[in-house]
């Protein structure tokens, strides 16, 4: 099992301190390291940066958002960073959500998986670099009746295929990333409920495209920090899983919920979605139970996490991407290394 990091939002923090991590990860010998987008800082621009000041380690969008970009334009900007990184990027897409899509950039929420699909056929043949055409029911091109002709890239991009991954929580839209995908973005994964979460339907997907998981990069990200008290550990992350649970999306549309619902925590997750979005914030942080936080973070010891990375790749998972936690830059860090040692101890480096 290899180990990436996830920088988040370039701009929600100090932003020398994520570039001082990158540069860390990569000496220590991590795998990958991806940059988030919402509706601040883009992802492109910080992957651009990071690569630029980094040697080895491979740089990743988690995620590129769908409806900000036509997939012309993702695939101009995958070839881009991946010539300039000397064949060290990774093209993670997703569809983000209804407030996103519809409130910051317009773009109707309607069929994700269709809309999906056609993103990533066309994203696929245009780094292909032949002459780009394409018929479906969200893009037309050239646009019929008028004076566009079928454009190939004119960039080459350092390596023949680029991975492609795709953000993926619900059924149907796991199916479909093991069918058209070359891994997936997790979020809130346990090592316990992984398989009937997820994996069952990664490979679903994967058989149904006449493949096996075997080439395929299942890629969770997990909070981590480290120390003695666990109980203190996870109440750093309550506002975290308040925030995704609870309020993350409306009351109908509420993916991270729904998984929260799939892993047995049915009532709790009504309780913190009530509370979040009638304002008590804090309520819904203390509804979450413990045991939901530890599930889905890397807490404790060495030891522990060392423990807990070992039942990760037991279940399946092949590169474990982590968000450490800390105040400081010491601390970010201290974590960063930690996460090394608990992976050389579980044996899995």
């Amino acid at each position: 099992m290899r180990l990436g990091i996830n920088l988040g939002y370039w701009g929600a923090g100090a932003d020398g301190d994520n570039l001082a991590v990158a540069q860390e990860a990569d000496r220590l010998g991590y795998d990958v390291c991806w940059a988030a987008e919402a509706y601040g800082s883009d992802a492109a621009t910080v992957l651009s940066w990071v690569a630029a000041r980094t040697e080895r380690i491979d740089v990743g969008s988690a995620i590129f958002q769908i409806p900000a970009r036509t997939p012309a334009m993702t695939a101009m900007t995958a070839a881009t960073l991946d010539s300039l990184s000397g064949g060290r990027f990774r093209l993670g897409l997703g569809v983000s959500g209804p407030q996103v899509s519809e409130g910051w950039y317009g773009v109707k929420f309607d069929k994700p998986l269709a809309r999906t699909r056609e993103y990533v056929e066309i994203v696929r043949k245009a780094m292909t670099r032949e002459r780009l055409s394409y018929e479906g029911q969200h893009w037309t091109l050239p646009l019929p009746g008028g004076p566009g002709k079928p454009l190939k890239l004119t960039v080459h991009p350092q390596r023949e295929h680029i991975p492609l991954y795709i953000a993926a929580i619900g059924p149907k839209n796991l199916e479909q990333t093991g069918e058209i995908a070359d891994g997936a973005l997790l979020i809130f994964p346990s090592a316990e409920h992984i398989e009937d979460t997820a994996i069952q339907y990664l490979r679903a997907g994967r058989e149904k495209a006449g493949r096996t998981m075997e080439d395929f990069d299942v890629c969770p990200t997990l909070p981590l920090a480290v120390g003695d008290d666990v109980n203190a550990l996870a109440d750093l992350f309550r506002p975290y899983t308040a925030l995704y649970v609870g309020g993350m999306g409306s009351r109908e549309q509420n993916f991270y919920n729904r998984l929260a619902q799939r892993m047995g925590y049915e009532k709790e997750a009504a309780e913190i979605q009530d509370k979040y979005l009638s304002g008590d914030k804090a309520g819904a942080a203390a509804a979450i139970p413990h045991r939901l936080i530890d599930q889905t973070t890397l807490l404790g010891s060495v030891e522990r996490i060392a423990d807990r990375m070992a039942a990760y790749a037991a279940a399946g998972v092949t590169t474990l991407t982590l968000a450490p936690a800390g105040f400081t830059l010491d601390e970010r860090i201290t974590a960063l290394r930690a996460g090394t040692e608990a992976l050389e101890r579980a044996g899995l480096a």
